[in-house]
């Protein structure tokens, strides 16, 4: 009988401790953070999100579209709305087909954009890199590999995506050797002459990593006197070197990257890829969720006027590969 009491008292106690935890977790405020697909990129902010989470004592639901569609980002915004979330972090896959969704998100939650903005939309504030500085820092990259001009191929998932509208620009702008505009020009998809240098085309695939690998094969076998590839999102670059290895020309044409896949960083370290533009990704977790609070708290000071906070990017080649990738993992907690 005592046995069955204690039982009963512990069973009791651990109720209410439950009880209380789940009262407590719904006494904070709920966040969400959405990606733009399933991709290793993203697995950094997670764990920028995960920190933040534990700093700040938020709750944050991260959520990625797997198949990277407007369709599926629109499902996931409209659930979150339904569950009435207290703020929302997006990297928006189409701007002009999204702009009217965000501009309803934004009158009944708390709305910043990271990674790739969404400048039209009424979103508060948009966290990331600037990425049409990212594309001028490629540009510059492009000119150490082949400083004499030559032929290259940009890869990229979708191009009327905003970050890569601006990579590419920025890219063909530096090449051009022209200044920073206050407001930059979109040039025109396919062959780009850029003074010494000419981009043969802007392939897209969709984010379909098997596509991305297709257009590399073609490109090798249609310009057999390719110097060089430009993979504008951070799955490019691998499939690029997929594509390279099974034609044995691995290390013969260089690959330039953006971001820091291990298969990218292992690839620079192997001598196969120059070098890759990275961004900062674990930071656009953490500042996501750090902004959102302090939203949900009335406080806009770190709002800035122009609502962009823009965090650098950074080139990472055979010199600098070891430590950047070290503190990658620690963060990642391998």
């Amino acid at each position: 009988m005592k046995k069955r009491r204690f039982f009963l008292v512990v069973l009791t106690a651990l109720f209410m401790l439950f009880s209380l935890q789940f009262v407590l977790a719904e006494g904070k405020p709920n966040f969400a953070f959405v990606t733009n697909g399933v991709n290793d990129f993203w697995i950094l902010s997670q764990r920028g999100l995960e920190q933040a989470v534990k700093d700040f004592d938020v709750i944050c639901d991260y959520r990625t579209p797997p198949n990277g569609t407007v369709a599926e980002q629109t499902r996931i915004i409209e659930d979150l709305l339904a569950k009435e979330v207290d703020g929302i972090a997006i990297t928006v896959i189409d701007p002009d087909t999204m702009t009217p969704l965000l501009n309803e998100a934004a009158k009944k939650t708390f709305l910043i954009t990271h990674d790739s903005d969404a400048p039209e939309s009424d979103r508060i504030c948009y966290i990331g890199t600037n990425n049409y500085s990212a594309g001028r820092t490629m540009g510059k990259l492009i000119k150490e590999v082949i400083p004499n001009g030559g032929e290259l191929m940009l890869q990229v998932g979708k191009l009327d995506v905003l970050n890569a509208i601006e990579r590419r620009q920025g890219i063909i702008d530096e090449l051009k050797g022209l200044p920073v505009p206050e407001k930059y020009t979109i040039s025109p998809p396919g062959r780009v002459e850029c003074g010494e240098w000419t981009i043969l085309d802007t392939r897209v695939d969709n984010v379909d990593y098997g596509k991305a690998k297709q257009n590399a094969e073609d490109a090798i076998i249609r310009y057999p006197d390719i110097n060089l590839f430009v993979g504008l999102w951070a799955y490019e670059a691998p499939m690029i070197l997929s594509a390279l290895k099974d034609a044995g020309l691995e290390g013969k044409i260089p690959i330039c990257a953006f971001d820091e896949l291990s298969e990218t960083l292992q690839g620079i370290t192997d001598g196969y890829i120059y070098g890759t533009v990275v961004q900062d990704p674990y930071n656009f977790g953490y500042k996501s969720v750090e902004m959102l609070n302090a939203l949900y708290k009335g406080d806009r000071s770190m709002v800035p006027d122009d609502g962009i906070i823009y965090i650098p990017e950074r080139v990472i080649s055979k010199d600098n590969v070891k430590p950047f990738w070290d503190d990658m993992n620690k963060k990642l907690g391998k």
